[in-house]
């Protein structure tokens, strides 16, 4: 069994100074979806969390949540376990992984949980890293991908994390297709499969009774009454 979760945050921002990124700043949104054997089940994680903090203005304009909406909202350390529970052992695909994963390694050192690097309980996948190698020097966020492979983007007005996770899972499918146009390689017909072989059998054939070329009869009537009849006129 194929175990993947696809993963995004938002966040209250990105501090611009300092060796981390992610300092002082914390998760307030996370959404993840499972698909088990490439095929995206119903099976969710979505949460708010309150951050005990201000929202970046610049954050804000991404994904259009504020402060108020997100005070009664639980904290990280008390959603960590079931995050861990979800996301354990599987393939977490995440586009821009380093981003997510520094915020979620942070947030549980922040809470001293056992688990101090969701890379010890997951593999990490990220999507861009693949979309960059697959399309060199294109654009390659959601919204450009969900273009060149006509996935549906048309109620992501502001980012969500569980949309966006959603829809990162359409994506990385049809990104790591590995059939995305049927052949028909007549050259090598000879190397068929056993299974499909005709066989030498001679095939019964079953003949109309008399009923049923009346019944045939009366619909070509019926046909030809009403105009051209093509089974008579040969």
């Amino acid at each position: 069994m194929i175990k993947q979760v696809f993963l995004d945050i938002e966040t209250t921002g990105i501090n611009k100074t300092g060796n981390n990124f992610y300092y002082g700043h914390k998760i307030i949104e996370i959404g993840a979806v499972k698909v088990i054997n490439r095929r995206i089940t119903d099976k969710c994680f979505h949460v708010y969390l309150n951050p005990c903090r201000s929202i970046d203005q610049e954050a804000f304009s991404i994904h259009g949540i504020n402060i108020s909406k997100l005070i009664d909202k639980p904290k990280f350390l008390e959603i960590a376990d079931q995050l861990i529970s979800f996301i354990q052992h599987s393939d977490l695909v995440i586009h821009n992984a380093n981003f997510d994963v520094s915020f979620i390694n942070y947030e549980l050192s922040m809470i001293n949980h056992s688990i101090k690097n969701i890379n010890n309980i997951c593999n990490i996948v990220d999507s861009l890293k693949i979309a960059r190698t697959l399309f060199p020097g294109k654009k390659n966020s959601i919204d450009a991908l969900c273009d060149r492979y006509c996935v549906s983007k048309n109620i992501r007005i502001l980012h969500g994390a569980l949309l966006d996770a959603k829809i990162l899972a359409n994506i990385f499918l049809r990104m790591t297709s590995s059939q995305n146009v049927i052949r028909f390689d007549f050259a090598n017909k000879d190397k068929i499969h056993k299974s499909h072989k005709i066989s030498n059998k001679k095939l019964k054939i079953l003949c109309a009774n008399k009923e049923e070329q009346i019944l045939h009869e009366q619909q070509l009537d019926l046909i030809q009454k009403n105009g051209y009849c093509l089974w008579r006129n040969k």
